[in-house]
């Protein structure tokens, strides 16, 4: 028997429980001859799925003659019944050899398969062999006819019969092929039978797989209810103890009370069986208790009223709280508003700084091109302060004004001429606002014409002013 590193999976299952109709061995020879390799043929049905560890063994059958042979064979293709054989499970093979999974069972030519058996490995006996199918879980899919390992001999290739047996012969062959065809017929039947239950087994486990999900739905929502109905009786059980403890402290409470009311009875019995001196001190002591309850309900109406005066005062305080708290946010607010005009102003500030030192050297620049063009002051118009805030802004050496007046005026921004931002509608100074005080104090004024150029065109505007001079 071959020695392998892993053997194939087995069973002990007996061969009434197998399905030797599921896999068909095709081409199997009576005999192969010794030496050679052995390929096999077979094919897979219809229903039938291959599995990774499925393997072909070959089996030892029976050792007998060719006629109980061929009757045993017609048997089996007839009944559909299992060859006598001389082996009972599958662990009793001889070799074996994997099976080859095809990659499309859909495939016609994918069904058609075959494996091949090394020399080495084949038995040397002239014994009776079958190939069988089987499944990784040890049950025989199909079964071969039985065959032998011997060589080929003369008696093989001649035959010398009479005339009576030839006719015989074909007449047997008549009655066999006539046979063999009902059942071929009767196999097509049992195949149309097989796959229509096989197509029923298919459905039936699909239901049986659906029933099995809605089973464990089902279990989990019963564990799930079960849990719950422990949750609750835990927490049930939690309240029962406590109320039973409750009800061990009001009995004890109970007891405790009628001891009193039995030793107030008798001390009430003792009082009633005394002197009348003592019945008159009770009857006193009654009204005295009455007067203090009269006087008890006067105190509580008192503390009534003064819980109604906490009340108001407690509302009255909140309110205050509420004002107070009013207050804070707009001083806070005030206090944001003068720290943000706080940083207007010495903004500003440097502005007016920053203007003033710029407009000192503007005038310097505009004495310097009065020189430099040889103009005679009273040759220049005379320009009118149009304010008495930018008059007292010029430089009084200047008798005819600056000529970069537009620049002077719109250097220093009076915070008594500011408008609202037609663009946010301020009544402060806003971004927009010095924005718009910023293009203005980049502009030069032509002395002589009044053409304004901007400040990046300074030597523009000094040859137009040098070009009045010519």
């Amino acid at each position: 028997m071959e020695k392998t590193v892993e053997d194939p999976p087995t069973s002990a299952v007996l061969l009434d429980h197998c399905h030797f109709s599921q896999v068909i061995f095709n081409s199997v020879e009576k005999f192969y001859i010794p030496g050679g390799d052995v390929t096999c043929h077979y094919t897979f049905t219809q229903h039938f799925i291959p599995r990774r560890k499925d393997w072909i063994g070959i089996f030892r059958a029976f050792k007998c003659f060719q006629d109980k042979l061929e009757q045993e064979l017609l048997k089996w293709r007839s009944q559909g019944q299992k060859l006598q054989v001389g082996w009972k499970t599958t662990r009793e093979y001889y070799t074996f050899m994997w099976v080859n999974l095809p990659i499309d069972l859909n495939n016609e030519s994918a069904k058609q398969q075959e494996v091949q058996f090394k020399a080495y490995y084949l038995p040397k006996d002239d014994e009776y062999y079958q190939f069988c199918y089987v499944d990784q879980d040890g049950v025989v899919r199909g079964a071969s006819i039985p065959f032998q390992f011997r060589p080929e001999n003369e008696e093989d290739i001649l035959v010398v019969t009479t005339q009576e047996e030839v006719e015989e012969i074909e007449q047997h062959n008549k009655e066999l092929c006539k046979e063999n065809q009902d059942l071929k017929d009767s196999c097509v039947s049992l195949q149309k039978q097989n796959s229509d239950m096989q197509a029923e087994l298919q459905k039936k486990q699909e239901e049986l797989e659906t029933l099995r999900s809605i089973n464990k739905k089902l279990e989990l929502k019963v564990k799930e209810q079960e849990d719950y109905w422990e949750t609750e009786l835990l927490q049930l059980k939690e309240q029962n103890q406590k109320m039973s403890s409750e009800n061990k402290e009001m009995g004890i409470r109970v007891d405790q009370l009628q001891a009193q009311l039995s030793t107030q009875e008798k001390e009430m019995e003792k009082l009633v069986q005394g002197d009348q001196d003592k019945t008159e001190q009770l009857e006193h002591l009654k009204k005295e208790n009455d007067h203090l309850f009269l006087s008890l309900t006067e105190q509580r109406k008192d503390q009534k009223k003064l819980e109604q005066t906490v009340e108001e005062m407690k509302q009255n305080e909140t309110t205050a709280m509420k004002k107070q708290q009013e207050l804070m946010d707009e001083n806070f607010e005030l206090s944001r508003r003068l720290s943000e005009k706080k940083i207007i102003c010495n903004v500003l500030q440097r502005e007016k700084e920053r203007l003033e030192g710029e407009n000192d050297l503007l005038q310097r620049e505009n004495s310097r091109l009065l020189s430099y063009m040889g103009l005679d002051f009273n040759s220049l118009p005379y320009q009118v302060p149009t304010s008495d805030e930018g008059g007292a802004g010029q430089n009084p050496g200047l008798v005819y004004g600056n000529p970069y007046s537009g620049i002077q005026e719109s250097s220093s921004p009076s915070p008594l001429s500011i408008e609202k931002c037609p663009i946010c509608k301020a009544d402060d100074i806003c971004d927009h606002t010095l924005e718009q005080q910023q293009m203005q104090a980049l502009c030069l004024n032509c002395p002589i014409c009044g053409k304004t150029f901007p400040a990046r065109e300074k030597q523009i505007f000094e040859d137009h002013v040098f070009c009045h001079s010519l």
